[in-house]
């Protein structure tokens, strides 16, 4: 096992915006409140410290994990064999042309809120999502109609294996539904992020308004007012928001089998939208819901259960273990892939283990 003491700690503590912490446990450290505790923990204040504290890990052969809001993750119990890199470089600057630059550890609601005062348009539907900037191109962050590969102009990356830092266009991020090339791939690291707004001050057509356009303002205030309807957005005394958001992605299918799930249920109106590859893609939540699981599922007393406000998000209510978000993801899972022939994707990154409670 690679050690994370002596000579490497002095390197680490001479680099400038650097600082070495005790390291606490995930529980403390993700929206989720679950997962055990790293070997070892640093925070980074720049985007060059961040950027030089990995590569000084990678080559002492430290297993890391970057950091930012903790919103995405589930990590498992225990001792956690790796060192947390913390991004707290957290800079935000809007020009008057509309171009917003925030390094990887800013806030995304604050970044949201920034563009919004400075009446620009593009991310205002894309606000109250929890975690950092850096971790939006990575799994093309989106809502109601919006991705934030919609406005990136570039994405400033530390390669880990050329050991190079720069500037990387969208196209090269193979931006899709909540993908990019560096989702579990691990082989750069997101420092900042470049978008380019539209300084109108109205919105982007939302879909929760049923394609309208209205001041941006007033168009963040309903998302952020929709999002907290649905317990998504974070307040440490509501249970229903110490979750990792949506658990599942919405599943893209062929048009024969969502016409075979519309026809088994029964219902009108079921939500399907044509995709470019004349796929459909249908909605998670719903599936979950006429698969038999109601919000709150399984019982009131479970220390994780389906958020009472929203059946995509997995929730604990306060005592909950990673295994216990394994085996209730794995329990949804399976039973809408009995119930309909489609498998949910886990949207979370699993540390340490994965859906199936296997440890890694």
């Amino acid at each position: 096992m690679a050690r994370f003491d002596g000579p490497l700690l002095e390197k680490l503590s001479a680099v400038a915006g650097l600082e070495i912490l005790e390291p606490v446990a995930f529980a403390q450290l993700t929206s989720l409140h679950v997962g055990g505790t790293p070997r070892g923990m640093v925070r980074a204040t720049t985007s060059d410290a961040l950027a030089h504290a990995v590569k000084l890990l990678d080559e002492a052969s430290v297993p890391l994990l970057v950091v930012g809001g903790g919103s995405n993750l589930v990590v498992a119990e225990g001792d956690v064999d790796l060192v947390v890199v913390l991004a707290a470089n957290d800079a935000v600057n809007v020009s008057e042309q509309g171009i917003v630059h925030a390094e990887a550890g800013a806030v995304w609601d604050s970044v949201v809120a920034t563009t919004v005062e400075h009446g620009l348009s593009g991310i205002e539907a894309l606000s109250g999502i929890p975690g950092s900037a850096g971790a939006t191109p990575v799994q093309n962050v989106g809502a109601y109609g919006a991705e934030v590969g919609d406005v990136l102009t570039q994405v400033k990356l530390y390669n880990r294996e050329t050991k190079e830092t720069g500037w990387v266009k969208p196209e090269q991020l193979e931006l899709a539904y909540r993908y990019s090339n560096l989702k579990f791939t691990n082989r750069a690291v997101v420092l900042e992020i470049e978008m380019e707004l539209d300084p109108s001050g109205v919105s982007i057509p939302l879909r929760h308004l049923g394609g309208q356009q209205v001041p941006v303002a007033e168009a963040r205030a309903s998302v952020l007012e929709l999002r907290g309807q649905k317990g998504m957005v974070i307040n440490p005394e509501d249970h229903d928001t110490w979750s990792a958001g949506s658990f599942f992605t919405n599943p893209v299918v062929d048009k024969a089998l969502a016409d075979e799930i519309e026809a088994k249920v029964g219902e009108e109106g079921m939500p399907r939208f044509a995709q470019p590859d004349g796929r459909e893609k249908l909605a998670a939540a719903w599936l979950i819901e006429r698969a038999g699981f109601r919000r709150g599922y399984p019982a009131e007393d479970a220390p994780v259960r389906l958020s009472t406000k929203h059946t995509l998000a997995i929730t604990n209510r306060g005592g909950a273990t990673a295994s216990d978000v394994a085996g209730l993801a794995r329990t949804i899972r399976d039973g809408v892939e009995r119930e309909f022939g489609v498998r949910l994707v886990p949207e979370p990154v699993w540390i340490g283990m994965d859906i199936d409670d296997i440890q890694k």
